[in-house]
């Protein structure tokens, strides 16, 4: 009797192997935006819902809305301003861009599907238009990346090994948005959006150098005790430096 259940729970256990690995390789896509190939499970349509879910319970961790009006439009024009010279304009993608009222941490982020948050303590930090730019373009890159919908992707597959084959839970997937379970994005994924940042910079007539200075900007709130890069899930500041550079200059020379 036991060596029948064990059978059982192999085969039902190599099942669900099977299922999550025949769904992975189903779900490789190539990014429109991006040109790289990567495992995709929601639409723009989905990653747009999942966005304006979570949002709200995002801005309550931080604070809520920073109640200067006029600090509030200036980061919408400038977010607009990026899109709206820049391929981001051609994309399914709904872009808001809001400024939160937490002068503590000093953070930036994108929800799937367009929702762009910059804390107080970081707009407080930058000198110009220019670096704001710089740091909502980056977050704009995070969107077209499509790095939260990789990330959930992910802990789906890992989810589908461990628990079983499930579908969906909208209102799972918002919680751990809201927890930062899923807006980790990797090394790779910061890289390839401060690249995309330069890109919309330049395209929206900002001097993409200000990137470094946020780069410096963060660097320094890091302090001199900074987790090493190999510990992180962030490139470290002065790599991304290097890599802002030579982005610079390539789409200099493109252009």
């Amino acid at each position: 009797m036991r060596r029948g259940n064990f059978k059982v729970r192999l085969f039902i256990g190599i099942a669900i192997v099977a299922f999550a690995f025949i769904r992975r390789c189903s779900q490789q896509e190539t990014n429109p935006y991006t040109g790289r190939t990567q495992a995709i499970s929601f639409t723009p349509e989905q990653e747009i819902a999942i966005g304006l879910q979570s949002a709200p319970g995002m801005a309550q961790q931080h604070g809520g809305l920073h109640p200067r009006n006029d600090y509030q439009a200036l980061v919408e024009n400038v977010g607009n301003k990026l899109v709206n010279n820049s391929l981001a304009k051609d994309t399914p993608y709904k872009y808001e861009f809001h400024l939160l009222a937490d002068e503590n941490t000093i953070n930036a982020f994108a929800l799937p599907g367009g929702q762009i948050f910059i804390t107080q303590a970081l707009f407080s930090q930058l000198e110009n238009e220019d670096q704001l730019a710089g740091v909502l373009g980056h977050e704009i890159g995070h969107v077209l990346g499509k790095h939260s919908n990789e990330r959930i992707t992910d802990s789906k597959y890992w989810q589908t090994l461990i628990m079983g084959a499930g579908a969906f839970d909208m209102g799972a997937i918002a919680s751990q948005i809201g927890n930062g379970t899923l807006l980790k994005n990797g090394r790779e994924d910061e890289l390839e959006s401060d690249e995309l940042g330069v890109l919309f910079m330049l395209n929206a007539g900002y001097n993409p150098e200000e990137m470094i200075g946020v780069m410096e900007i963060l660097k320094a709130a890091a302090g001199p005790n900074r987790v090493p890069e190999m510990q992180s899930t962030h490139p470290d500041p002065e790599n991304r430096i290097e890599k802002i550079r030579e982005a610079i200059a390539k789409y200099k020379n493109a252009s």
